[in-house]
């Protein structure tokens, strides 16, 4: 009978900190700024069904990369464009073959709520003239939707009228908060973004053709650990599209 004990206690132990061991595994995913709502959501999901504790970061995709190439454990990146997760491919910070377009996304014009303008998305349109004040998006030369923006401003022959009054932030989210105090009399943001908040007006899209696509490229880095495999599947899963859908990212790149 002791001996039957002392094999059941044993076994409980085992299983326990066989249980334990599980909980403490940790999925860290580096994924840009405008993905906040999305990714936090779809994690949330995962976690129910799974053991396993999903970690996110998010800022501008040109700050994680640089975080990743400088050892930050992160085991997922998520970018807004080509350009920085090519940037790790090319260090070979990237897990070879598990590079894959994830989402798409629009450029759009925002204002402050209620305070929209109008506007033609045409060469020859006085931007200059149509609001006062600062316009505000990403850093144009590092961060993905300024870089996206500055290209609009340039094909539509805008850029020289309005380039000494941007105002160029840390990532789209905080060009994004400019707008909604009204501190940017307008903004460049992504549509997903201006979706979520209820402080700014979409004015209007620009034209697919002003910019480089609009692409959100998903990998495993070089040093993710085993479990993230599974959550990299589910991020590319029907349950995955359906969130992303509602949030307003295109899920047909694949």
């Amino acid at each position: 009978m002791l001996k039957k004990l002392l094999v059941i206690g044993l076994l409980t132990i085992a299983s326990f900190l066989s249980f334990i061991a599980h909980a403490e595994q940790k999925i860290t995913v580096f994924a840009a700024a405008s993905l906040t709502n999305a990714i936090s959501d779809i994690a949330s999901e995962y976690e129910k069904d799974k053991q396993i504790n999903i970690q996110t970061s998010f800022a501008s995709s040109s700050t994680l990369a640089k975080q990743i190439e400088k050892g930050a454990p992160a085991d997922i990146f998520i970018s807004a464009d080509t350009k920085w997760m090519n940037y790790l491919q090319e260090k070979n910070l990237l897990n070879a073959g598990s590079k894959v377009n994830l989402l798409g996304n629009q450029l759009v014009l925002i204002a402050p709520k209620g305070k929209a303008f109008k506007i033609e998305m045409e060469k020859g349109f006085n931007i200059a003239g149509a609001f006062s004040g600062k316009l505000c998006t990403g850093e144009l030369d590092s961060v993905p939707v300024g870089i996206y923006a500055k290209q609009s401003l340039k094909n539509l022959n805008w850029w020289d009228a309005i380039k000494m009054r941007i105002v160029g932030t840390q990532d789209v989210r905080a060009a994004l908060v400019f707008v909604e105090r009204g501190e940017c009399d307008a903004g460049i943001v992504y549509e997903t973004d201006a979706k979520v908040s209820t402080k700014v007006d979409n004015v209007a899209a620009f034209p697919e053709s002003s910019h480089d696509p609009i692409v959100y490229p998903l990998a495993l880095t070089k040093n993710a650990n085993q479990s993230a495999n599974s959550f990299y599947d589910y991020l590319k899963s029907e349950k995955a599209k359906v969130i992303f859908s509602k949030y307003g990212f295109n899920t047909n790149l694949q």
